[in-house]
């Protein structure tokens, strides 16, 4: 469960390996048709997108294999924890992914869910990377981290 918060206290859900692994082009915000005990539970950062994807199914997107742990307090039944959420898009919106997804090497990827007074899940289109672009931008990050470190030091001295 990767969960951390903004400054303002509101939870946020992230898929690091998205990033990781695809090249984000563009990125679009979605509302997700849940029940009451799975908002409690994202409200609570208990949710993992590890593994996740969107699919088009018809003319509507869909969120498949994303784990939202039931809520212990809920009175209702249980749900299936990897169940499929429907997405909730405008047309527009919906009309690109559809193009975007049968473009040849494009992928449809959650990124994160967003938990405030609504909850979003950030969609992102992505190309799949590389096994050498993945090295190339580790050695970019740090030779980063490296030139940081030593502006720090040389800072600290004077």
């Amino acid at each position: 469960m990767n969960y951390t918060s903004y400054n303002s206290g509101v939870p946020i859900i992230t898929n690091k390996l998205a990033r990781r692994e695809y090249e984000i082009l563009s990125t679009f915000t979605a509302g997700l048709l849940l029940t009451g005990p799975e908002v409690k539970s994202l409200r609570l950062g208990q949710a993992s997108l590890r593994g996740s994807h969107v699919k088009i199914i018809g003319t509507e997107a869909f969120l498949l294999n994303a784990q939202i742990t039931p809520y212990r307090f809920a009175s209702q039944k249980e749900l299936e924890p990897k169940r499929t959420r429907k997405l909730l898009l405008k047309r527009r919106e919906l009309d690109r992914l559809i193009g975007a997804s049968q473009e040849k090497g494009r992928t449809l990827v959650p990124l994160a869910f967003k938990t405030g007074r609504t909850i979003k899940l950030e969609i992102g289109i992505g190309r799949g990377k590389k096994q050498h672009e993945k090295r190339e931008e580790l050695k970019r990050r740090e030779q980063r981290r490296e030139v940081e470190r030593t502006i720090r030091g040389r800072l600290r001295g004077f």
